[in-house]
C-alpha cells in the first residue's frame, strides 16, 4: 500500500500533536494515531537557520521537512539521503536562492508527493530530476527559468496526475517531445511568463491550465487542438492579445469556464470564437472591449451557459421561465440570460 493511502487511513484518529527533541535550531511536531496511537508521524521545521543545515539529520518516522529560507544555493543527492528521508511525503524548499539541481537530487525520495521549490533561482530543469518520486503536486513559480519540457514531468509509474506551478517565470518556450511518455499532468499553471503564442500541449490530460499575463498577441484557429479533457482555461489579463480567431476553441469540447477578463485589445468576437464549445458554463468577458450585449448568433454555440459577464459589471444568469400551456405539448420552458448592472436588470436574452 502507497505510504499516502496509509498516512490518510490513519488520519482518521489522530492523537494531539506533541513535540519531541530533534537536531538543534529545528522543531518537531509528533502526530499520533491509530489505536493506542500506535503510529506516529513526524513533521520537522528547519526553516531559517541558514545553509550549513544540510543535510540536517531528522527522525525515521518524518513525513513534513521545511527546509525553506536558509539561503541554500544547490542542491544534490547527499543533501536528501539519510535514515529519515526514505519517509517524507512533502519537502519545502522555497525561498532559498536555489540556482540548480541534478537529475538524482530527489531520486531516494520514493513516496514525495508534494515539492515545493517556489521563490528560487532556479533557470532550467535537468532531464529525469522528479521521475523516481510519486509527485502529485509541484511548485516551481516565482524562479528565473527560460524554457521548459513538460517531458521533466514525466515518473515512471505515471499513476498519479500532477499538478504544476510555473507562475512567475521567465518562460518564453514550452517544449514536449512527440516520441516520449505523455505526463500526466492535470493542472498547469503558466501565468506572468514570456509566452507570446500558446504552447503545444497537445495530448496531456490537462484540466486546468492558466495563461494569465503573458504577452500573446493572438490565438489562432485550433490553438488548443488536443487538449479534449480541459475544463477550466483562464486567459485573463493578456494586455497583448487583440485577435482571437473563429475555431479557436473548437478542440475544447469539455470546456466549462472561460475566463477572457481584463484584456483590453479585445474589441470584437465573432459569434464562431465560440464554436464547440457546447459544455461551457461561465464566460467571463469582464474588462474587454467587447460591447456589452450579446448576440444570438453568439449564444447559439453555448447551450450550457449558465453565467456570462460582461463589460464592467454586467453579470447574466441563466433563468428558467414558465410559459403558456399549450394543448399538444404541454407547459413550455424558456431559458433565459438575466442581466444586471448597477443600474439594475436589463433586456434578457432567450436562449
Amino acid at each position: 500500500m502507497p505510504l499516502s493511502v496509509l498516512v490518510n487511513l490513519l488520519l482518521l484518529l489522530p492523537s494531539v500533536g506533541s513535540s519531541k527533541i530533534c537536531f538543534p535550531g529545528c522543531h518537531c511536531e509528533v502526530e499520533s494515531f491509530g489505536l493506542f496511537d500506535s503510529f506516529s508521524l513526524t513533521k520537522v521545521d528547519c526553516s531559517g537557520l541558514g545553509a550549513h543545515i544540510v543535510p540536517v539529520p531528522i527522525p525515521l518516522d518524518t513525513t513534513y521537512l521545511d527546509l525553506s529560507s536558509n539561503h541554500l544555493e544547490s542542491l544534490n543527492e547527499s543533501m536528501l539521503t539519510g535514515p529519515g528521508y526514505t519517509t517524507l511525503v512533502s519537502l519545502d524548499l522555497s525561498y532559498n536562492t536555489i540556482s540548480k539541481i541534478v537529475s538524482t537530487t530527489f531520486s531516494r525520495l520514493r513516496y514525495l508527493e508534494s515539492l515545493d521549490l517556489s521563490h528560487n533561482s532556479l533557470v532550467a530543469l535537468p532531464e529525469d530530476c522528479f521521475s523516481r518520486s510519486p509527485l502529485g503536486e509541484i511548485d516551481l513559480s516565482n524562479n528565473l527559468i527560460l524554457e521548459i519540457s513538460m517531458d521533466v514531468f514525466t515518473s515512471k509509474g505515471q499513476r498519479k496526475p500532477i499538478n504544476v506551478d510555473l507562475s512567475n517565470n521567465l518562460i518564453s518556450l514550452v517544449l514536449r517531445h512527440q516520441d516520449k511518455a505523455i505526463p500526466n499532468i492535470q493542472s498547469l499553471n503558466l501565468s506572468g511568463n514570456r509566452l507570446r503564442n500558446i504552447p503545444v500541449l497537445q495530448g496531456i490530460p490537462l484540466r486546468y491550465l492558466n495563461l494569465d499575463g503573458n504577452p500573446i498577441s493572438a490565438i489562432g484557429k485550433g490553438a488548443f487542438s488536443g487538449l479534449k479533457d480541459l475544463i477550466h482555461l483562464s486567459l485573463s489579463g493578456i494586455y497583448d492579445l487583440s485577435a482571437i480567431s473563429p475555431y479557436a476553441f473548437k478542440d475544447l469540447p469539455a470546456l466549462q469556464v472561460l475566463d477572457l477578463s481584463n484584456n483590453p485589445s479585445i474589441r470584437s468576437l465573432d459569434a464562431e470564437v465560440f464554436y464547440s464549445l457546447g459544455s461551457l458554463q461561465e464566460l467571463n468577458l469582464s474588462g474587454t472591449g467587447v460591447a456589452t450585449s450579446l448576440s444570438k448568433s453568439m449564444l447559439k454555440y453555448l447551450p450550457s451557459i449558465k453565467s456570462v459577464t460582461l463589460g464592467k459589471n454586467v453579470k447574466c444568469l441563466k433563468t428558467i421561465r414558465e410559459g403558456q400551456y399549450h394543448r399538444q405539448v404541454g407547459l413550455t420552458k424558456k431559458e433565459t440570460l438575466s442581466c444586471h448592472d448597477s443600474h439594475g436588470s436589463l433586456a434578457p436574452y432567450v436562449l
